[in-house]
């Protein structure tokens, strides 16, 4: 089995979420699927096969070494990526379990660099319920929070909550314990939950903890990226149709992510990176 190891949303030849990329000819099995994510190791492995004779058209599943992620946008990136080694720059059709998207490539002088097109997205305010659960997660309180944006439940493929917070070193300080953050994540059919701090109204740093998955952060989090910027189009936030999201600092793996987004409520986005090969 050929299993291409990629860094998407990398900082030039640093950083970036590593994710694990297996082109196939035919369907494989859930069993097998899970147990070569789980050999692999990274947080996401993407599996894909044809659905079209001039291989344009791909079946794609996402695998964490513990569950199946209806929607990942890192490996989706890295697949981009892989796609455009093995067929050539240009536009991929998708499908994944719940949506139709799409992945372009093309070839930089920082690397191979791709662009998704996103899920549709959309967005709630949290419940108390929730709010309180994500809050004791991390140890904070709703006076960590920054109240130029409310938490709120958001999707963009998949479910996410985010948190607003006000200070830089609460980012830098995130904690929690990897069971405990199973339990309020599978209770609340989340991902991820995302920790922000609006650096400008066109950056933000941000940590993703990944303990749905089985790990306790990712790096970079292409699916959370789309997400949350659907919640801003909802809360009018001004985005001036693009934002740079850095993830990873924290962790040593400093990523960037940029998204661009027209101002149609609820329509895809669009998520970019550059990748290297691991």
């Amino acid at each position: 089995m050929n299993v291409q190891r990629i860094a998407a949303f990398s900082d030039g030849n640093n950083g970036g979420n590593p994710a694990g990329v297996v082109l196939l000819k035919d369907p494989m099995t859930e069993s097998e699927m899970r147990s070569i994510a789980a050999e692999v190791g990274y947080s996401e492995t993407a599996f894909a096969y044809p659905l079209a004779e001039d291989e344009s058209a791909w079946r794609v599943r996402y695998f964490s070494p513990e569950s199946e992620v209806p929607f990942c946008g890192h490996a989706t990136i890295a697949l981009g990526a892989v796609l455009g080694e093995h067929a050539g720059a240009g536009e991929y059709k998708l499908t994944i379990n719940s949506a139709e998207i799409a992945v372009n490539t093309q070839q930089t002088e920082q690397g191979v660099a791709a662009t998704l097109t996103s899920p549709p997205t959309h967005s709630r305010p949290v419940t108390s319920d929730e709010l309180t659960q994500a809050l004791k997660l991390f140890g904070l309180s709703e006076e960590d929070l920054d109240e130029r944006l409310s938490p709120a439940y958001i999707h963009g493929g998949s479910n996410h909550i985010v948190l607003p917070l006000q200070s830089r070193q609460k980012l830098a300080s995130m904690a929690y314990f990897l069971t405990a953050g199973k339990a309020v994540m599978e209770a609340l059919g989340l991902v991820t939950i995302m920790l922000v701090y609006i650096e400008s109204p066109q950056v933000f740093e941000v940590r993703n903890a990944f303990a749905s998955g089985g790990v306790i952060e990712d790096p970079a989090t292409g699916a959370a990226a789309a997400a949350f910027a659907g919640y801003l189009r909802d809360a009018n936030w001004p985005h001036n149709g693009q934002f740079t999201i850095r993830q990873g600092e924290d962790m040593g793996a400093p990523s960037l992510i940029r998204v661009s987004l027209s101002e149609e409520k609820g329509s895809p986005v669009s998520v970019s990176g550059t990748t290297r090969t691991i």
